[in-house]
């Protein structure tokens, strides 16, 4: 048997009690771990020079981890250190997931569900419209883009749709009643044709563009079973698609008959249409579609003909494309969807609190500056600095306990924070000061330099004394910091905690910046 990797996180003197308690869960068997604390106090503000300068790597090191909002790069101390540097979580909760004790490795990277979106008022768009949205589409995710023809709507600019997407490297498909639009798209080079029923299955051998096959009416599935056993027959490539129908409108019946047509057919290419359920029931899209995903995993559908046209549906390409790589992952492994990320999770997190209440005072015990840090924890939302310590669940009724009646930018900041934190209490949402929330894929992520620190805003304390405490808050961020430390598992709770003061970078309303900005 193998020996344990000896992994080495860095921290600060804040969390150290925390990284403790969580490292020494870890099995033993695969880990030993050392704690080195940098001396200062808030990990995040540790640079990468205090980390050169102050921290000493025990013997016998295989790996270092930093913590997730330390603002050093990795590569440069793996560089400097001999060994492989890493950033960790953001948060010591998420340590052993974070290391693959959750039972895997997670892989988003792969999927083989392809997804066709469609623009479904193409005939009324311009061609360079069209190419706008098909190359929008296609960056969110979208594998095929689908040209939707609409009935007594003329399209005379199909043709030069197709060509234009093409041109532009994306695969097309045409989507129309009109068996004449579907004529004219396959001959100016569409590579699919949205539908084909045994009563017009003539055009798929007049084109290279493949069918896909439908029943002449959806309750009629032996229709869709003769035009499938006509292209096998033939050796034409194909897929089919028994129809989604909206709920209350033959839902589960829809439903059956997929899970039918692939014990007739178990080895062919097939089809789901979901927007009838995505855009035809007033719920958050996110979860329908996963539903519906799922069911694609399960029965090996690996086509989706996905709608994006209502508000409440206009994330829809992200969530499929989301879905799609969790499901495959998940079925990979024959493994329930859980665990995969917080990609499928948008109004509600599984771990929302990652601090005790109890934890949260202990904090607050330690801080010496009047800035105001802002947790969140089960019992609500904690607001405290060196002087003041409320716990609450209104975001506008702290603002009598805050003492910032003088201090406008300080107010709005801090307003605009406690509301957010009470958003995330409520819903059960994880809450980080100064970070926006994450909806999953319900909404884009910012993309920041994880090597820099944040720049400062426009919410310095500036009341009464600001300045006073803008010139004791600039000594340098280990002017008084306590020594260095290393702690090894099992010694956990040895190390003593002296009290430090971090303020050559500065935090101004809960952001990390230089000391000489405001």
């Amino acid at each position: 048997m193998s020996a344990p990797e000896h992994l080495v996180f860095i921290t600060g003197r804040m969390a150290k009690a925390r990284l403790e308690k969580v490292a020494s869960t870890l099995p033993t068997e695969r880990f030993a771990w050392s704690i080195a604390d940098a001396g200062v106090k808030v990990a995040a503000l540790m640079t990468e020079e205090i980390i050169r300068r102050r921290v000493t790597i025990p013997e016998g090191a295989t790996r270092i981890v930093l913590p997730g909002r330390c603002r050093a790069n990795p590569e440069a101390l793996a560089e400097h250190f001999g060994l492989p540097v890493e950033r960790g979580p953001d948060e010591v909760v998420d340590l052993p997931a974070y290391l693959g004790l959750a039972g895997r490795k997670v892989d988003l990277s792969r999927h083989d569900l392809r997804i066709f979106s469609e623009i479904v008022d193409a005939s009324k768009m311009t061609p360079d419209q069209i190419l706008a949205k098909g190359l929008d589409l296609a960056r969110r995710g979208a594998d095929v883009i689908d040209l939707g023809g609409l009935p007594d709507t003329e399209f005379p600019h199909l043709e030069e749709c197709v060509r234009l997407l093409k041109g532009a490297g994306l695969k097309v498909s045409v989507d129309s009643f009109s068996l004449d639009e579907l004529t004219r798209g396959a001959k100016a080079g569409a590579d699919y044709l949205l539908s084909l029923n045994e009563e017009t299955l003539d055009l798929a051998f007049e084109t290279d563009a493949v069918p896909i096959l439908v029943p002449v009416r959806p309750d009629d599935l032996p229709s869709l079973d003769r035009a499938i056993e006509r292209m096998e027959k033939a050796g034409r490539p194909y897929m089919a698609d028994p129809i989604l129908e909206p709920i209350h409108f033959g839902f589960v019946e829809s439903i059956t008959r997929y899970h039918e047509t692939r014990k007739r057919w178990p080895g062919i290419e097939m089809m789901m249409g979901t927007g009838n359920l995505t855009e035809l029931t007033e719920a958050d899209s996110l979860g329908v579609t996963t539903l519906l995903v799922g069911m694609c995993s399960e029965l090996s559908i690996r086509n989706v003909l996905i709608v994006q046209v209502s508000n409440h549906t206009r994330r829809t390409v992200e969530e499929h494309d989301a879905a799609r790589r969790v499901m495959f992952a998940a079925k990979a492994e024959s493994a329930l969807p859980k665990g995969y990320g917080r990609q499928l999770l948008a109004l509600h997190d599984k771990r929302p609190f990652v601090q005790t209440p109890e934890e949260i005072a202990a904090q607050a015990a330690e801080v010496r500056d009047p800035n105001y840090r802002i947790a969140v924890a089960e019992d609500g939302i904690h607001a405290f600095n060196r002087d003041v310590h409320t716990i609450g669940t209104d975001a506008m009724a702290f603002f009598p306990d805050l003492d910032v009646a003088a201090d406008g930018a300080h107010a709005f900041y801090l307003g605009g924070e406690l509301t957010k934190a009470e958003t995330a209490w409520r819903l059960g949402k994880r809450y980080v000061q100064d970070e926006p929330l994450r909806w999953g894929v319900a909404a884009d992520e910012e993309v920041e330099d994880t090597t820099a620190f944040k720049k400062a805003g426009h919410t310095k304390h500036s009341g009464p004394g600001g300045a006073e405490r803008a010139a004791r808050d600039a000594t340098p961020v280990e002017a008084d910091a306590g020594k260095p430390e290393v702690v090894e598992s099992g010694e956990a709770g040895s190390i003593e905690t002296e009290a430090t003061g971090d303020r050559g970078v500065r935090i101004v309303c809960g952001k990390l910046v230089p000391a000489g900005e405001s």
